[in-house]
Order: structure tokens, then C-alpha cells, then sequence
């Protein structure tokens, strides 16, 4: 049975959760546990040591959501978190991902998205806690290395900081903001960050509405990632309407002249899944790699303004579904042979 903990300040929320969740909770699948701020939710994780997974609010009296995470940080807890909040800006997105959160769901809550994201979060749990039982069960390591090692390994340090990774079937898609250097190059810090920030927010809650999540911000760029049923679909479907959005935005205020375009590569296929980075300075990302990640950010390098280039193989997977165009074949970097590209149109 899965253990779900909700720190919430809404008093209705707990009912409207037990009667939305009724079935899972008579059938015994999941238990929820309720707490009214950070505080209390630290409380709870004490006395329920068994806890899957925690929503949480931002906005709480006594101790807000986005300090909680920071404390399940410190406390090298296993728990997955998703952020269910009215505060669905990019500001805070950001700060809740950079604090660990596994998910993000705006208010007012849509239950069936709801429901789909907690199933996705306890697979995630599930595997986790199956990679750490199959650790603790390989006795053949007690031959070979070190009892210090071993006991390490036994315990909750190393749970906390274990490495679970997989190959997934995914679509990634880069995006970037077009000329966006030349305003950081002339421009003051605040006008230049204020500025990218109102971008990122467009581009973040057209990605969001496909279902996709966004694996990291670089530069004036982004790398998002569609997951499960119709990942391709979805991705080229969100792009289109980032290209749209985009192109909507007025020319620049506060005497920057600069009309937004954007520029994106979107591949599929197989690709590593898994927490990249170094153990050592405690800095590590959940992100996925693999040459299709790579060819993926080399479209993208490839397109002009307004342009979604695809590979051929992505090509082949959606032609039924979008109006898409040959446009010959280009040099991608560390590619032996020249790469078939399409543009995918309106």
C-alpha cells in the first residue's frame, strides 16, 4: 500500500481527496496522510517512516512548501515530491525543480491529472526501492568488497544517494530564444533576466499542457522531454504552439527593441535515463543522454528562426499527423554522414 503525505492549509482539501481517492483508499492501495504546513509535514515524516510521496502547497502559514523541500533535502529522504500550488509562475516551477521536486501541478487541481501523477511518482518510488533491494540482497559483494564499504552501502546514506537509471523511449526537443545574446550584451542584468524569465514562462506552460517536463534551462535555451503515449505527438504539438506564442509576444518594452522568435530541434527514440553529475560535490541531475539527446540540441542548431527541424526518423513516425517539408540534408557535428532533416510547418 502506497503512503501519501498532503501538507495543505485548505481545509477542504482533505475531504475532497478522500472522496476523489475513495476507491484506491477502500481497496487499500494508497493511505493519505494530512498535514496543515511544513512543520506539521516534517512531523508526520517522523512518525510515518513508511511515507511514498508528498504534495505539498506552496503558499503555507508557519512554513511554506518550498522550504519543506529544502528540508527533505537536508534529511536525505527518499520521499517524492510533487508541488501542487496556485502559483504556477516560473519563478517558483524553477525554485521547486531545483529543489527536488519530482512533479508540479497547478491549482485548481485537475484529479485525474492528479491521479496520473501519482501512479507516474510511485513507479518511480517503486523502482528505487527494487534497486535497493536487489543491492541488499547481491551477498556476492560481501567477496569481494571492503565491510566498511559494505556497511556503507547498507545504509541510509547511500539509499539516499543511490543512482537509479533505465532506457527510455522519449521525445526531447530544444528550444531557443533567437538573437537573445545581443540584448545580455547590451542590456542591464535585471532588464536581461526579467526579460528571459516572461519568455521561459511562455514556453514552460505550453510544454506543461502536453505533458512534457523541463530538464534544464541552458542560456537563453531549453531542453524538454515528452514521456509515455504519443511523446512525439505531443512534443511537435507544444512546439507549434510555443512557435505561435512566441511569435505573438509584442516587441520589447523599456527601451529593448527585440521581436522573440525561437529556433527548435526535436528527435526520438532510445536514450539513458538517470541522475548525471558528481557524487562528490552533491550536485547531480535527473536528465536523459545518448546520441539522440545529441542530435536532437544539433537541429536545433540547424534551424533559423521560426524553424522546428525533425530527423527522418521522427519524420517517418508523424507524417501521417503533421504538414512537414524536406529540406535536404545537412553536416551535423560528429555525424559521419550528412543527416536528413524535415521542417514541420503550421
Amino acid at each position: 500500500m502506497a503512503k501519501i503525505l498532503v501538507a495543505d492549509d485548505e481545509p477542504d482539501l482533505e475531504m475532497l481527496i478522500k472522496q476523489k481517492f475513495r476507491q484506491k483508499i477502500r481497496d487499500k492501495e494508497y493511505q493519505f496522510v494530512f498535514a496543515v504546513n511544513g512543520n506539521d509535514a516534517l512531523i508526520k515524516i517522523k512518525e510515518h517512516n513508511d511515507i511514498d510521496i508528498l504534495l505539498s502547497d506552496i503558499n503555507m502559514p508557519e512554513m511554506d512548501g518550498l522550504t519543506l523541500l529544502s528540508r527533505l533535502n537536508d534529511s536525505n529522504t527518499l520521499i517524492k515530491s510533487v508541488i501542487v500550488s496556485a502559483y504556477g509562475d516560473m519563478e517558483n516551477i524553477r525554485i521547486a525543480m531545483n529543489r527536488g521536486a519530482f512533479d508540479f501541478i497547478t491549482k485548481p487541481i485537475n484529479f485525474e491529472d492528479l491521479s496520473t501523477t501519482i501512479e507516474k511518482t510511485l513507479k518511480y518510488v517503486s523502482q528505487i526501492k527494487d534497486s535497493l533491494k536487489a543491492i541488499k540482497e547481491n551477498n556476492i559483494l560481501k567477496l569481494y568488497v571492503d565491510e566498511t564499504v559494505i556497511n556503507f552501502m547498507s545504509g541510509h546514506e547511500y539509499e539516499s544517494s543511490l543512482m537509479v537509471s533505465e532506457n527510455i523511449e522519449a521525445t526531447v526537443a530544444f528550444i531557443d530564444i533567437c538573437g537573445f545574446t545581443s540584448i545580455s550584451e547590451n542590456e542591464s542584468p535585471d532588464k536581461v533576466v526579467n526579460l528571459l524569465n516572461s519568455y521561459f514562462d511562455v514556453i514552460v506552460k505550453e510544454i506543461i499542457s502536453q505533458g512534457g517536463y523541463i530538464d534544464k534551462f541552458i542560456g537563453d535555451a531549453i531542453m524538454a522531454v515528452f514521456r509515455d503515449d504519443y511523446h512525439t505527438d505531443r512534443a511537435i504539438d507544444a512546439c507549434l504552439s510555443v512557435r505561435e506564442k512566441i511569435k505573438s509576444i509584442p516587441v520589447s518594452s523599456e527601451n529593448i527593441s527585440f521581436k522573440p522568435k525561437v529556433a527548435i530541434g526535436i528527435n526520438s527514440g532510445e536514450m539513458i535515463s538517470g541522475n548525471i553529475g558528481s557524487a562528490s560535490l552533491r550536485r547531480l541531475d535527473y536528465t536523459v543522454i545518448g546520441d539522440v539527446v545529441n542530435t536532437a540540441q544539433r537541429l536545433q542548431s540547424a534551424a533559423a528562426s521560426d524553424q522546428i527541424l525533425i530527423s527522418e526518423r521522427v519524420y517517418e513516425k508523424i507524417k501521417e499527423s503533421f504538414n512537414c517539408l524536406k529540406r535536404g540534408e545537412v553536416k551535423l557535428k560528429n555525424k559521419s554522414n550528412p543527416v536528413s532533416i524535415y521542417e514541420v510547418m503550421e
